[in-house]
């Protein structure tokens, strides 16, 4: 026995560069805007002296303009440290059998990464060769389902009909839609928790409403699923968010104009840098998020156009994975942003 041999090890989830000079970010799936005018002037208002004190627990004053926003109960909605917290403390909650639990084999890659932290049995499924789910592979015996819609980093979107047959074909384990893109072009299966007590609907900050850095996600469900996340996070950590993180998610789930200007922005010119990506032999299947999972044209490896754009300053993603190595993930930026990467990948492709 050795010290080693009581330490867990892990392949750690690998994220996006940060850059510390200044350069053309697309490789993080950001927002290009800054957030609601309202999240300002609330942080500016705020009682800092309030800092010496635990924050509100129960998040009350957020979880509450999340579920008037949205139309449910406050008992159905939880609140985390960014979605990745949410999707962290539902794994540890509900995935708790025997039975693997089953994700696409081109997802989000912190999947596994918590199915090895927590020790869950798990199998992945290949999508298509249009990099869609197959539903039969969703109807066999499962410890629960994960399910990213859009889906990351494909950018594709499953219909609600789909993901509607695989939840209620699973009512005796957990089914996660993880839905942190959907409001770039996605039908929400939002209205599904009120049919079915076996889904779990998990929601960012990060990307449509601009506010990655201050870390807030959530997620919609049954009540009774909420208060076993709960009984589980007070067990972790009882106090997740912090006091500005929550006023500040207030503003900005309430400021419903400012959100619907800034989607329309970046799907705006994500149509937009589409079009000049075919002008240039790009090939890609239409994204439903604020990214383009593009194919570079024939004879240029992704690769090769992934350090090229490097070299000029401009950083997107690049996956030395199988399946996806030939492609880039490209984030959705400002105009000028765009304009320069089409500009650089002008002079790459020749």
């Amino acid at each position: 026995m050795s010290l080693e041999d009581n330490i867990r090890k892990v392949e750690p989830y690998t994220p996006g560069e940060q850059p510390k000079s200044k350069v053309i970010k697309l490789n993080t799936n950001e927002c290009p805007y800054p957030p609601s005018p309202e999240v300002t002037k609330t942080l500016n208002r705020l009682d800092w002296n309030r800092l010496r004190l635990y924050p509100d627990h129960a998040m009350t004053e957020l979880t509450e303009s999340i579920a008037d926003h949205y139309g449910v109960k406050p008992s159905q909605v939880f609140a985390g440290v960014g979605s990745d917290d949410v999707l962290s403390m539902c794994f540890l909650t509900f995935f708790c059998g025997e039975k693997p639990v089953i994700f696409p084999d081109i997802t989000y890659s912190f999947y596994d990464v918590w199915t090895e932290v927590y020790r869950i049995p798990y199998e992945t499924r290949p999508l298509d060769e249009d990099f869609k789910i197959r539903l039969s592979d969703y109807l066999t015996e499962n410890g629960g389902i994960v399910i990213a819609n859009p889906n990351a980093p494909t950018g594709r979107a499953e219909s609600i009909e789909l993901l509607e047959e695989i939840i209620k074909n699973n009512r005796d384990s957990v089914v996660i839609i993880d839905e942190a893109y959907v409001d770039f072009g996605a039908e929400t299966a939002l209205p599904l928790i009120e049919k079915y007590d076996n889904l779990i609907v998990v929601r960012t900050m990060s990307k449509s409403r601009a506010m990655a850095g201050m870390r807030i996600g959530y997620c919609f469900g049954d009540e009774k699923l909420i208060k076993y996340l709960n009984d589980v996070k007070y067990s972790v950590n009882s106090y997740t968010l912090n006091y500005p993180a929550i006023a500040a998610g207030k503003a900005a789930i309430e400021d419903t104009g400012y959100f619907k200007e800034i989607v329309g922005r970046i799907i705006k010119t994500r149509e937009h840098t589409e079009a000049e990506l075919t002008k240039l032999g790009f090939t890609y299947f239409p994204s439903a998020t604020n990214f383009i999972f593009a194919k570079p044209p024939e004879g240029l490896e992704a690769s090769e156009v992934f350090l090229k754009l490097k070299e000029n300053g401009i950083y997107v993603r690049y996956f030395d994975k199988e399946r996806i190595s030939d492609r880039l993930r490209i984030t959705i930026g400002t105009d000028d942003e765009m304009h320069m990467l089409i500009h650089v990948l002008k002079e790459i492709t020749g």
